[in-house]
């Protein structure tokens, strides 16, 4: 399972929201939909998210495994 880091990332950084949504060419409903993991940014922007941020992309989420026991 992925768990989004990209809302902490965002703060963490120089640039607000909206510079943000400016620069990929989305909306703030698209930024706030990544930022709280309903849902996810495609490969490319993920990868244009992380330069802007100054981060790799596998910053931006953490992998959990589930467990076999978990259904």
């Amino acid at each position: 399972m992925l768990v989004s880091k990209i809302k902490g990332y965002i703060e963490l950084s120089s640039y607000n929201r909206e510079e943000i949504k400016d620069y990929m060419g989305v909306s703030t409903n698209t930024i706030s939909a990544w930022c709280t993991g309903k849902s996810r940014p495609s490969l490319e922007d993920a990868f244009k998210l992380s330069r802007l941020l100054g981060v790799t992309v596998e910053d931006l989420y953490e992998y959990k495994e589930k467990n076999l026991e978990e259904k």
